[in-house]
């Protein structure tokens, strides 16, 4: 049975306020319907401290543990605004809402909830809600892996996909491990990439895909650069009956690692290293240009 979603809101309340964070957003910010335009989430008095601005998203859900443990590690670096599925969306993928019309809420602990999908709040808060754009945009910290074609299914690699593809350096981030103990280990993760980031920007917009081992930071072996693995096709439905006697499906295991040769995502994790992947979205074929346009012309 699952967790009542007003339970993890409370856990995630408490942990935002054990390290130290404030509501983001003033209140009464959002009283109906889509809200004005965002002009700082961070309290006057502490502004200017700050130079960069973060969106954070996932698909976990705004209850999570592993958004708030993210949104408490940038916020140590500027101004963070949450804006997270109001349910979890896991497997959501890159699924944009056509059929009906968004909701937009601020929640009990100052992050914005939307009745859609990890790309519908990425969107939404790019082009409608925000002011100005952030630096960068960091989806998670999620719970589990997003290794090898995962990558393909994932909401929170969706949510960082959409940054991407608007302009903005996006990142997204997983804690391997099925107890997602260790969000601290993740923090040190995202806190080393935005130190380097602060001193040395990309050049231009990265699409980063970071998956850290859950263990103790102390265990952790170090970062590493790497390629995607493979996994072999996913386990078969699963067929079974609900209580009216109707037939039901729901899908199957993911398939065993088949790939995780040194320098796969697979690899790191397994030498408990943070594996760093870069992306793209080009899904031209381009070895078989060649050989297609000659079957065509033949």
């Amino acid at each position: 049975m699952g967790v009542p979603a007003k339970s993890l809101e409370q856990k995630a309340a408490l942990y935002f306020k054990r390290g130290g964070l404030q509501s983001l957003l003033p209140k009464g910010l959002f009283n109906s319907g889509i809200p004005p335009r965002l002009v700082t989430t961070t309290p006057q008095r502490t502004r200017k401290r700050y130079a960069m601005r973060f969106l954070i998203s996932n698909d976990d859900g705004y209850f999570s543990l592993g958004i708030s443990a993210l949104a408490e590690v940038l916020q140590a670096h500027g101004e963070v605004v949450v804006v997270a599925p109001e349910r979890d969306r896991s497997g959501a993928s890159n699924a944009l809402t056509l059929d009906r019309p968004l909701r937009v809420r601020q929640t009990q602990n100052g992050f914005i909830s939307v009745n859609g999908t990890p790309t519908d709040c990425v969107y939404l808060a790019l082009t409608g809600l925000l002011e100005a754009p952030p630096d960068m945009v960091f989806s998670g910290i999620n719970h589990g892996a997003n290794l090898g074609y995962d990558t393909h299914y994932s909401g929170t690699v969706a949510a960082a996909t959409e940054a991407y593809q608007l302009g903005v350096p996006a990142v997204a981030v997983s804690l391997v491990g099925r107890q997602a103990q260790h969000f601290a280990t993740a923090q040190a993760v995202v806190d080393t990439l935005v130190t380097r980031f602060k001193a040395q920007p990309f050049a231009a917009p990265l699409l980063l895909n970071v998956n850290v081992p859950d263990v103790p930071l102390s265990d952790l072996a170090g970062l590493e650069v790497t390629r995607l693995g493979r996994r072999y096709p996913a386990q078969p439905v699963i067929c079974s009956q609900n209580p009216r006697g109707e037939t039901v499906y729901w899908a199957g295991g993911v398939g065993e690692v088949q790939d995780a040769d040194e320098g796969t995502d697979f690899n790191a994790i397994h030498c408990r290293r943070a594996s760093l992947t870069p992306l793209h979205l080009d899904m031209t074929a381009h070895p078989q240009i060649a050989s297609l346009t000659a079957w065509l012309t033949a």
